[in-house]
């Protein structure tokens, strides 16, 4: 299977001519021979220019490809316009599938008939994607909504691509001299995961629900609402929403959009969902994205299509917000510390040369406008950096990549003077100062409260069982009088550490329950937190 996947592969590259978009003067003699006198030059498209060729092969390939033109066709800064233009139309105009399949799905997943469920249903699907196409529908009442179904077979493709994409990181890590560092083999598994769960469009519409409550009246995103009753595996069924696509600037500019401030509220969506929520949309390409009609001194961004979504752990947070921040601060110093702390880079790295290796790469693009980055020469210096210092790909981190690529190229479409620094740093130490503050210690300790009491009787009782030895053999008392006395001392420590975190747990509650009420005076420390002081008072004395 794998096999024939291959040549299926190498077939329609010959049949689009796409060796004609390789430089292949530099490919070994080999391989320029064959490239010769292979018979593909009687199978090549010519009348088609290289755009055309390029994203029909894509779409012949299948979903995986088509993803990947996605992303490239947001990228015209590294794209001729010709070439990008023409990716443009993957994002929601890949050949449909028929409309007898479309129902036949619906059907089979909700159990009733298309007449029978919805009050209208439209065959001409209104887009079509990699994955899964589109329908217009109304329900029983007249809401309007979109209906949503998935490629038939699709998931036999992706597989066969998945396990093509697996073999070649095999290969990649096995013999490429940045493999190991590039860990072929995780960047791959994550993206199975990614894609497997973004066929499950029940799975979406959790995601959907989930983005919608995490910005539900806010006036920087719209999500659409889900209608659980019609959504099935292969099935979502979702409000219909009515908007300019983002990248149609001549509706924007017609309706006197202030393109500034659209620009600016996409950079703050973004950190929003990063280090608020930690639940980012991760497939944010111009299909998946609208800007709200009739509101244009304070334009809303509406998004659909949640069904890759990214998250970060507490620790990848927490160091990139402190290495976003220190880059925006020009303080390289501690964006090489922060690399070396947390693992990036391994522990032997001398600072001092990484540090000045960051400088060159990151003080040429400061205070300048996206239209004047070359962001391109950026990520080719970033990449002999990474190089240089042995600095692995962090799986965890490529979806969050690839979302910034995303967003850069968006902001570079909607308004080109953006400054991205200024833009995003007071977000950033914004976020900081909030993440450390006693209210949000004290809710951090207060979730976890409950669990910690309901350990600390078992504390004693657990220690002593681990701390039991085998009998010793004869001769071997004094040593096993001195790992009592060594035993004892720790479960005194063990106590005294307990009383002292309550104590401190205590003593953060008195102030923050304190703090709205001292600046009338002692008199008006409320008695909660009189109570709480005492308390933490005496677990700190009896912890000593």
């Amino acid at each position: 299977m794998g096999l024939r996947r291959l040549l299926f592969i190498f077939w329609v590259l010959c049949r689009y001519r796409l060796d004609l978009l390789l430089p292949v003067e530099r490919l070994p003699l080999g391989i320029r021979i064959l490239f010769k006198l292979g018979p593909w030059h009687l199978l090549g498209k010519r009348n088609l220019s290289r755009g055309e060729r390029l994203r029909l092969a894509l779409e012949a390939l299948g979903p995986v490809f088509i993803k990947f033109g996605q992303l490239l066709s947001t990228r015209r800064d590294l794209l001729p316009d010709d070439i990008a233009l023409e990716l443009a139309r993957l994002q929601d105009r890949v050949p449909p599938f028929p409309s007898d399949q479309a129902v036949a799905v619906i059907e089979r997943s909700l159990g009733s008939t298309v007449a029978a469920l919805f009050e209208s249903f439209q065959q001409e699907p209104l887009a079509s994607a990699s994955i899964a196409q589109v329908h217009a529908a109304t329900l029983p009442g007249g809401k309007q909504v979109v209906v949503k179904v998935t490629r038939p077979g699709i998931e036999r493709v992706i597989a066969q691509d998945v396990r093509l994409l697996q073999t070649i990181a095999r290969l990649v890590h096995r013999f490429v001299p940045d493999g190991r560092r590039l860990r072929p083999l995780e960047v791959v598994e994550d993206y199975r995961l990614t894609i497997f769960d973004e066929l499950d469009l029940q799975r979406e519409g959790a995601n959907t629900s989930q983005l919608r409550r995490n910005f539900l009246n806010s006036d920087l995103l719209y999500v659409p609402e889900v209608f659980w009753d019609y959504t099935r595996r292969s099935v979502l069924v979702m409000e219909r929403i009515h908007g300019i696509p983002v990248t149609d600037l001549d509706k924007l500019h017609a309706q006197h959009t202030d393109m500034k401030k659209l620009a600016e509220r996409g950079v703050e969506i973004f950190f929003t969902q990063v280090f608020r929520d930690s639940f980012f949309h991760a497939d944010m390409h111009p299909g998946n994205i609208f800007v709200a009609e009739g509101r244009p001194q304070s334009p809303q961004y509406i998004a659909i299509d949640c069904a890759i979504i990214g998250s970060l752990s507490d620790f990848d947070q927490y160091y990139l917000a402190r290495n976003l921040l220190a880059i925006f601060q020009r303080n390289y110093r501690e964006v090489a510390e922060l690399h070396v702390e947390c693992g990036w880079v391994p522990p032997e790295t001398r600072v001092h040369e990484f540090e000045a290796a960051i400088r060159s790469v990151s003080e040429p693009i400061f205070e300048k406008p996206l239209a004047e980055i070359s962001f391109g020469q950026v990520l080719l210096y970033l990449f002999q950096t990474a190089r240089r210092f042995d600095m692995q790909v962090q799986p965890s981190l490529v979806l969050l990549q690839k979302t910034l690529l995303n967003i850069e190229g968006l902001g570079r479409q909607l308004y080109p003077q953006l400054d991205l620094w200024n833009t995003a740093m007071p977000y950033l130490e914004r976020w900081i100062k909030d993440r450390y503050s006693p209210q949000s210690m004290l809710r951090k300790v207060s979730h976890r409260l409950p669990g910690w009491l309901e350990q600390l009787p078992q504390i004693p009782e657990t220690l002593l069982e681990r701390a039991q030895l085998q009998p010793q053999a004869p001769g071997q008392s004094h040593v096993q009088q001195r790992l009592d006395q060594l035993e004892a001392k720790l479960q005194q420590r063990q106590r005294q550490g307990a009383s002292r975190l309550l104590g401190l747990v205590c003593g953060v509650a008195a102030v923050v329950v304190a703090q709205p009420q001292l600046r009338h005076g002692i008199d008006h420390v409320p008695a909660a937190s009189a109570v709480l002081l005492v308390l933490s008072v005496y677990f700190f004395l009896r912890g000593n």
